[in-house]
């Protein structure tokens, strides 16, 4: 999806980070209650010290809900978390994104109605529940509200694909196909009853029969972090310590999980550190940036990367210290700027997506 961000005024680009700091502080200031910042745990340092709340973005979307008092929503995360808030979030509320180049590969899909379309060629598409992660966009979640499914996060995936396979026979899980196989393994299903839909191949790459003997059907995407780690990691860590702890999000291949000592979600991740025993050496499987502020937070315990050569989500990392103050000062004077909105017929099913994961889990 292509979105354009212009390029900041050379006032920003050229501050040094003690103005950029002063700037923040003081829109942040004149703004009080008015604003709420909200700072996904993949952000840089620089961003998160001025959220006023942190965390996974469903769960960042949900404390915006929470907040009906501020009139601006400054979304430091990337555009479906944005657009999630939008959904949650009251009409007088305006959602705001830093720069609007910080998106996500994996859920920016645009071919699911096409692969829907050529599924109801083969299977009985009335069984067939399309389940979507919530690293998606609106699109994606009021698709699945609008065909019977439901959204899913990586701690509740388990329970929606349970509750998809009570109502139908088949799933259609996109964007993550690694959370899908995951969890479907998590279940006891095995890797025969699993395809990979390819959306760049015709009928996603696979036979009929494909189609009609598969439980989960996984949409060909992953994360472009979590892809990076491997059992080579693992290896390497408890070759130099052995009695270190690995712990890895969903997101990473299965092979990498299998190997893990322990699998979940960003705050499970957090929960795992500081249940640790004191002195523990941790290798986590995320981003970099959480890995090193668990490092920070945690002294008691050594919290390193799995991947000795780290990788931070470039898109996340687009949302700087010079965008957070633009979007600030813009509001001081009365500009909204980078607005992310969707609009009444795709919020209304998203919703209903929405609904369904929380009244299954």
């Amino acid at each position: 999806m292509l979105r354009i961000q212009n390029r900041l005024p050379d006032r920003y680009l050229d501050a040094s980070s003690e103005q950029l700091d002063e700037w923040i502080a003081t829109a942040k200031h004149t703004l009080g209650d008015r604003v709420f910042i909200l700072g996904h745990h993949y952000q840089r340092d620089e961003v998160m010290k001025w959220a006023d709340a942190r965390g996974d973005s469903f769960r960042l979307s949900v404390l915006a809900q929470e907040r009906p008092d501020a009139d601006y929503i400054v979304f430091c995360g990337v555009h479906f978390m944005a657009e999630s808030a939008d959904i949650l979030t009251a009409e007088h509320q305006k959602v705001i994104l830093p720069d609007l180049n910080a998106g996500c590969s994996m859920a920016d899909i645009d071919e699911v109605t096409e692969a829907w379309e050529s599924l109801a060629e083969v299977v009985d598409i009335e069984r067939l529940v399309p389940i979507t992660y919530m690293n998606s966009s609106a699109a994606l979640k009021a698709f699945v509200g609008e065909h019977g499914g439901a959204v899913c996060t990586s701690t509740n995936a388990k329970a929606v694909l349970e509750w998809a396979l009570d109502k139908g026979d088949k799933v259609l899980f996109f964007p993550d196909q690694h959370l899908g196989r995951n969890s479907g393994l998590a279940m006891g299903y095995g890797h025969e009853d699993m395809r990979v839909w390819n959306p760049r191949q015709e009928l996603g790459g696979l036979t009929d029969a494909d189609c009609k003997d598969a439980t989960l059907l996984l949409w060909k995407g992953h994360c472009s972090v979590h892809q990076r780690f491997t059992t080579d990691h693992i290896d390497a860590f408890r070759a130099e310590h052995p009695d270190g702890i690995v712990i890895t999000h969903p997101e990473c291949s299965y092979e990498v999980c299998e190997a893990a000592d322990q699998v979940g979600s960003t705050d499970f991740i957090i929960r795992a550190v500081a249940a640790a025993p004191v002195g523990s050496t941790i290798a986590i499987g995320t981003e970099v940036h959480l890995v090193n502020r668990l490092n920070d937070e945690t002294p008691d315990k050594t919290v390193v990367s799995l991947d000795p050569l780290v990788c931070p989500c470039s898109t996340m990392f687009r949302i700087d210290a010079p965008h957070l103050a633009w979007v600030l000062e813009a509001l001081v004077d009365g500009r909204v700027v980078n607005q992310i909105t969707v609009d009444a017929a795709t919020t209304k099913w998203a919703k209903v997506a929405l609904e369904r994961m929380l009244s299954i889990t």
